[in-house]
């Protein structure tokens, strides 16, 4: 995709963290701004500075995992703009854990967010854009965490494993349909965001009341906190990788080139039919 100038980009989880940086990046390029997220109150500031900047944006409170919530995002994009070009599928939520502690609610919020989400995303808006016959490209944002397995994190692993191949998959069916319309899938590590933070816009239907935390639990939340508050990448960088991506076509967004060497022995495990490797601890030293 070349030309951006007026065209109209969707971002979900765009109130704050990488969908505010990708949206403030989309901005600069000329593009007509549709937001939306959960957060109420984070999405009207989000609007209102953009405005206040001179860009165009509309904001929706949609619930991503909710199937009516998206198509409705999809109909107030339209009746806005008329035509949609760029989708960013990129809320998500981060629970963590040991693969047998997450209860019920939590896979069902998990999964309804960071894979319904992108599932709902590309059902109500491709054929949307395949329908226009101009320039579009999806997004969908997945993790580091769908090219690795480490452990303590089952449940978001699985998640955007599931991104991952979805999107890969994506590519190969836009391909045989358009020659015009693309998909990338983004995969940082640690950017300092709000994502360790996602506990507070879990609904109160899928909380988990009654479940006593372990303090080995906690622990590992305070860890994750602490490495996302670390992360070197920040998301306005990240932000512009987004649109670098979209510009030259590239499908795979991996911001964090030293986490390379990671996804590379996860896939020499699988090509040498060996037990999965914790890249989440240094290599072993070799002795001189």
């Amino acid at each position: 995709m070349k030309d951006f100038q007026g065209k109209v980009a969707v971002v979900t989880g765009g109130a704050s963290g990488l969908g505010r940086a990708m949206a403030q990046r989309f901005a600069r390029e000329g593009m007509r701004l549709v937001l939306a997220d959960v957060q109420q109150d984070a999405l009207d500031r989000t609007v209102a500075e953009f405005a206040a900047a001179g860009h165009t944006a509309i904001g929706v409170r949609c619930d991503v995992s909710k199937a009516d919530q998206v198509d409705a995002l999809r109909d107030a994009a339209l009746k806005r703009f008329g035509k949609v070009h760029v989708v960013c599928n990129n809320a998500g939520v981060a629970p963590g854990g040991l693969a047998w502690e997450s209860t019920v609610a939590d896979w069902e919020w998990c999964l309804g967010v960071n894979v319904y989400g992108v599932i709902h995303g590309i059902r109500s808006f491709v054929p949307a854009i395949l329908a226009h016959g101009e320039e579009g490209h999806i997004v969908n944002t997945a993790s580091v965490a769908g090219l690795i397995s480490p452990p303590g994190m089952a449940i978001y692993c699985v998640s955007k494993h599931a991104v991952v191949t979805l999107t890969e998959c994506l590519h190969h069916d836009l391909a045989s349909k358009s020659d015009k319309v693309k998909a990338s899938v983004l995969c940082p590590a640690y950017v300092p965001t709000a994502i360790a933070d996602s506990e507070r816009n879990r609904p109160a239907d899928l909380r988990n009341p009654e479940r006593i935390r372990s303090e080995e639990e906690i622990a590992r939340e305070e860890l994750l906190r602490k490495a996302v508050s670390s992360g070197r990448i920040t998301a306005e960088q990240v932000g512009d990788r987004v649109f670098e991506a979209i510009r030259d076509e590239r499908f795979y967004i991996l911001p964090h080139q030293k986490i390379k060497g990671a996804i590379e022995t996860r896939m020499q495990d699988i090509l040498l039919e060996r037990s999965p490797t914790d890249t989440s601890k240094p290599p072993p030293r070799v002795a001189a």
